[in-house]
């Protein structure tokens, strides 16, 4: 048995412990309560006190491509056109090796434990290199194998088998921390009928799915009107596109692929409609305000996607189109473009972005029955935030002084399945 102790512990499924303690027993919490309390009970155990910290979750990033972490700052020059982003993106990546990929994703990785991440919802078009990241770096998380650019002039036939194919290979490699899905990228790259293929393995084969969609508002012109920049983009590289005359969301639904409960990546445009959609189907999202705003994408309506009881976390999505993984400061910034979004009718609060950060993202990843919160029984995934910083001083709300005074170089000790992944102190 070990016992470790704070000033705060934040267990996030109930109110928050002044000198609490958490009792690991291996991998999994054994308890949660008073720090005396504990000690008195088990006085062989092992204790660790952090002192003027809080003990809380591990945080949920629902949103990442670690294997792009080498291009940090490498497309910032053309983030203002979306297009020119895209294929600076493809010929960057083109020009990587194997090695130079998995060396990003790894680096990606340690960045993410460093900052409390505990789990990644990671995309990859190579998914081996997520998959290695998050098992050498020691962290927990589902790696999606990502679709090419297949529209609907690439035969679906023939390409579903090459996927599966790479899907197949990826679970070989997949373990009790790291499991595996598949990404078809977006409603804009991957054609109807390969949506439909996708889908239908996935409902059948209990293989979870993750989505970029309705994240700017030439994908919703496009989907739309059948206009617009892709549409210019796709008819000088010859590529056939029908639209749907729908919006993305409601064009996923058309297919099916609403039905097998996707993780929806951005969802920035998405209309009243499109969010009872979602809800109806039991499908999640993973909210990148960071990312979004970066592209001047805008605002996606969050607190309507609360309201609508869908289960939403965050997502950092990659450094080269956010710079950080840095899920305090997501979850600050969230909070303030949720409050000054048009229409807004209530105030975010600080604990709520903790739990979009924590148990919301355990929830639309389906593993909230694991991770998430601090209870008895989840595996022993936590992150300690030292609150000794001037910046952060006095401590009047816990929540606040996390959501809104500390960051990710405030993180202590980042700890998976009982096993410390990363400490301040090394």
């Amino acid at each position: 048995m070990r016992i470790l102790t704070a000033d705060h512990v934040l267990p996030i499924t109930s109110d928050p412990l002044c000198n609490g303690a958490v009792l690991i027993d291996g991998d999994k919490i054994a308890g949660v309560g008073a720090r005396d309390e504990f000690i008195a009970e088990y006085p062989d155990a092992e204790v660790t006190d952090f002192g003027e910290a809080a003990i809380l979750p591990g945080f949920i990033n629902c949103h990442s491509h670690l294997e792009l972490t080498s291009m940090r700052g490498s497309l910032d020059d053309v983030e203002h056109d979306f297009s020119a982003w895209l294929l600076r993106l493809t010929t960057l990546r083109a020009a990587m090796s194997d090695e130079d990929i998995m060396a990003a994703a790894v680096a990606g990785a340690r960045e993410g434990a460093a900052a409390g991440v505990t789990c990644f919802a990671d995309i990859g078009r190579m998914g081996f290199a997520g998959l290695h990241a998050l098992k050498e770096v020691g962290l927990r998380g589902i790696v999606y194998q990502e679709t090419e650019f297949a529209p609907e002039n690439v035969a679906a036939e023939e390409y579903f088998p090459k996927l599966i194919g790479k899907f197949n290979d990826l679970r070989d490699g997949a373990t009790e921390l790291v499991g595996v899905g598949l990404s078809p990228h977006s409603p804009y790259t991957v054609s109807s009928r390969l949506f439909e293929m996708i889908a239908e393995f996935s409902i059948l084969n209990r293989v979870s799915l993750h989505i970029h969609v309705a994240e700017s508002a030439a994908e919703h012109e496009l989907l739309t009107e059948g206009t617009g920049f892709f549409t210019t983009v796709y008819e000088k590289y010859g590529v056939e596109w029908n639209s749907p005359h729908s919006t993305p969301i409601e064009y996923l639904e058309r297919l099916g692929v609403l039905s097998a409960k996707p993780l929806l990546a951005h969802c920035v445009t998405a209309t009243a409609s499109d969010i009872d959609r979602v809800a109806r189907n039991g499908a999640t999202i993973a909210h990148c305000p960071k990312s979004n705003a970066k592209f001047g994408h805008g605002s996606a309506p969050f607190e309507a996607f609360l309201d609508a009881g869908i289960a939403v976390g965050l997502g950092s999505d990659s450094v080269a189109s956010n710079n950080v993984c840095d899920m305090l400061e997501e979850a600050r910034f969230a909070s303030l473009t949720a409050r000054n979004r048009e229409g807004t009718k209530r105030f975010i609060t600080a604990r709520e972005m903790l739990e979009a950060a924590t148990i919301g993202g355990a929830r639309a990843l389906g593993m909230h029955d694991q991770i998430g919160s601090l209870e008895s029984g989840k595996q022993a995934d936590l992150a300690v935030i030292s609150l000794s910083n001037i910046a952060q001083q006095p401590i009047n709300d816990i929540h606040a002084a996390l959501v809104f005074a500390s960051n990710a170089r405030d993180v202590q000790t980042t700890m998976v399945a009982g096993n410390v992944v990363y400490s301040a102190a090394d």
